[in-house]
């Protein structure tokens, strides 16, 4: 360290440097119950002007020392990201007097108190300000709905694994609104609603949406382990589900059991919200799943399609990354840092299998499941040379407490989260090896099978490592597994041997795919990856810039917006028709007026090779083993 002035100051007159604590002082969590009794957490959700959760807390205690910790490292979220700037107004009271809390120097999520002598508990208030807007977070109060996470309305007791703690959780909710959550009723009083006693793990495991438009849908009518979609809404006109869609959804949840042969639960609830208000999200939890996705999902069916591996993804972590979990992600309660080393398997095995069985269950049809294939080929063909230069799909795995989430300026370049769709990418890869290695006897299915389907009805975690995963592929299909997926996830290059090995090619032509169409659509934007080397969103706005393409080279960057295109306001068509101009006159160049901060400049880009979109057409050297894998069960 290098001595400051006012440092060898104090030095020279005789001040000595003080060692500081190099970690907070807060208990380790150990195996042992809570014995001085269950929390009992009861939330009022009815301010919904203010979008405040108010809390009141009784945590049994004893005399002396107690921490208390607001939840950090949250599930599914693979990072420490536990929104503690929203908590505010925290009162701790024993034998109705107030106490003085003191928050840990080196750990602003632990809570410190002193439980007085004669005191066998003490009362908790304080409120969660959920965001008012989206520039703070994700919306989750609205005047129609709202999504109760008790991670974000809860303290726990420091020193015990969660799921020694027990836990009375209540909530009072707006009247005349219904809810849906894995949580068991014990009993209603009003509009208060008392859940069954449960652990503090599986509490947080477990929240709520409930709204004034809600609709309930059993999507496996009859079965001993119920599954059911918990939908609420913007307007009642969204509710709206025709049989048919209804169909595919339970066609959806037997194509899951099919495959697994197994479950880990003992009822299952798709929260699902319709709405334009509260937040989007996809958060998986053992016993349910949040789901939220636009108003007219339903409604406007054709136009939602590619948004609907949503909930194939969502409940395949019920067996992925809920069942079994990376060691490294089993943690003990909620403040022990998470390692996220195997998400390629967690996330990227299910976003694998978000997409397979969504066409498995007729989500989607054949085109649209192909349309999808090429486009996340295309992303790791050409859409990541970072991932082709100085990054890696293992070192991604970092990315959830690097970035969380945040915007990059150079997405392609920087690379975000990549262990999902080239965790995918992999998967599909694995998939065509063991075809090839057993000559078409096992596959994939195999591997599902026997990592993720036993022990029947149980939701006790069940954590695995690397070798687990090469121990169970040998056992399937005997190869040197280790080396051939740690040159995937360590090495650099396109991962597209997946599409080779089924029998299929990725190309690029002129014509957008349906899906390319209708992701352009939603979003208002231009996606010229892979021929300008832009992605160009609504009005204009520069959304990414391919490191190194035609465009970078010419100047672009993120955050510019193009005003004009060749001389004219511009307009995403023509920005496509300058480029098909540009490859039959290869004299002219694409001329673009850009806005930079207060500036305006021409650009010109020197590209005459055409539009250019991903599709996969048949390699009539191989069999065709995509269509198997994407063929119903």
């Amino acid at each position: 360290m290098k001595a400051t002035p006012l440092l060898a100051a104090l030095v020279a007159a005789g001040f000595g440097l003080v060692a500081l604590p190099s970690h907070a002082d807060v208990p380790a969590p150990q195996n042992t119950p809570y014995t001085p009794g269950a929390l009992q957490i009861h939330v009022d959700a009815t301010d919904l002007a203010h979008r405040i959760f108010r809390v009141h807390e009784v945590v049994p205690a004893v005399p002396g020392p107690l921490t208390l910790l607001y939840p950090q490292w949250i599930p599914g979220h693979h990072s420490p990201t536990g929104p503690i700037d929203k908590m505010a107004g925290l009162v701790v009271k024993a034998n109705g007097k107030t106490l003085t809390w003191k928050r840990d120097p080196y750990n602003v999520y632990a809570f410190q108190i002193d439980v007085p002598q004669g005191a066998s508990s003490v009362e908790v208030d304080f409120q969660f300000l959920s965001p008012q807007s989206t520039r703070e977070g994700r919306v989750v109060m609205t005047p129609e709905m709202l999504n109760l996470q008790w991670n974000t309305v809860s303290l726990y007791p420091a020193g015990y694994y969660a799921k020694q703690v027990q836990t009375q959780p209540s909530v009072t909710f707006p009247a005349g609104w219904q809810a849906g959550t894995a949580l068991d009723v014990a009993s209603r009083d009003g509009n208060t609603v008392h859940y069954k006693p449960i652990n503090y793990d599986d509490l947080v495991d477990s929240p709520i949406y409930a709204g004034k438009y809600f609709k309930r849908i059993d999507l496996d009518p009859g079965a001993k382990a119920p599954v059911h979609m918990d939908i609420v809404a913007d307007a009642a006109k969204d509710l709206e589900v025709t049989p048919e869609q209804v169909k595919l959804f339970r066609n959806m949840v037997q194509q899951m059991y099919k495959l697994y042969g197994a479950h880990h639960y003992n009822h299952y609830d798709f929260l699902v919200s319709l709405s334009d208000k509260m937040s989007g999200n996809g958060l998986e939890h053992h016993r349910s799943s949040e789901d939220g996705t636009s108003p007219d999902f339903f409604t406007a069916w054709k136009k939602n399609a590619l948004s609907r591996d949503l909930f194939s993804h969502e409940f395949n972590h019920s067996w992925d990354g809920k069942y079994r979990r990376g060691a490294d992600l089993a943690t003990p309660n909620f403040n022990v840092p998470m390692g996220d080393t195997l998400l390629w398997v967690y996330e990227g095995q299910t976003q694998f299998w978000g997409h397979v069985i969504a066409a498995r269950s007729g989500l989607w049809d054949t085109e649209q499941a192909h349309d999808m294939w090429a486009y996340v080929a295309a992303t790791y063909d050409k859409g990541r040379p970072g991932l082709a230069s100085w990054r890696n799909v293992q070192d991604t795995t970092n990315d959830p407490t690097i970035a969380q989430r945040a915007p990059l300026p150079y997405r392609n370049y920087q690379s975000s989260e990549d262990y999902y769709s080239a965790g995918q990418m992999i998967w599909l890869d694995v998939d065509g090896k063991l075809r090839e290695l057993s000559h078409g006897k096992k596959s994939i299915d195999d591997f599902a099978k026997a990592f993720f389907g036993m022990d029947n009805g149980s939701w006790t975690v069940n954590p695995y490592t690397f070798d687990d995963v090469v121990k169970t592929l040998n056992g399937i299909a005997p190869f040197d597994w280790a080396p051939y997926l740690r040159s995937r996830l360590d090495g650099h290059g396109p991962l597209i041997g997946g599409i080779e090995s089924h029998g299929w090619k990725l190309v690029y032509t002129d014509k957008p795919s349906d899906a390319i169409k209708a992701i352009e659509a939603r979003r208002h934007s231009a996606n010229l990856t892979y021929s300008l080397g832009v992605s160009v969103g609504k009005g204009g706005q520069i959304g990414d810039v391919l490191w190194d393409g035609p465009a970078f080279k010419a100047g672009l960057s993120p955050g510019m917006s193009i005003v004009a295109v060749n001389g004219h306001d511009y307009s995403s068509d023509d920005l496509r028709d300058a480029v098909t101009a540009a490859a039959k006159d290869k004299s002219q160049p694409i001329e673009l007026l850009v806005k930079n901060f207060d500036e305006y400049k021409t650009i010109r880009i020197d590209y005459h090779d055409g539009l250019k979109y991903p599709h996969l057409v048949r390699d009539t050297r191989k069999p065709d083993t995509l269509g198997p894998l994407l063929k119903a069960l």
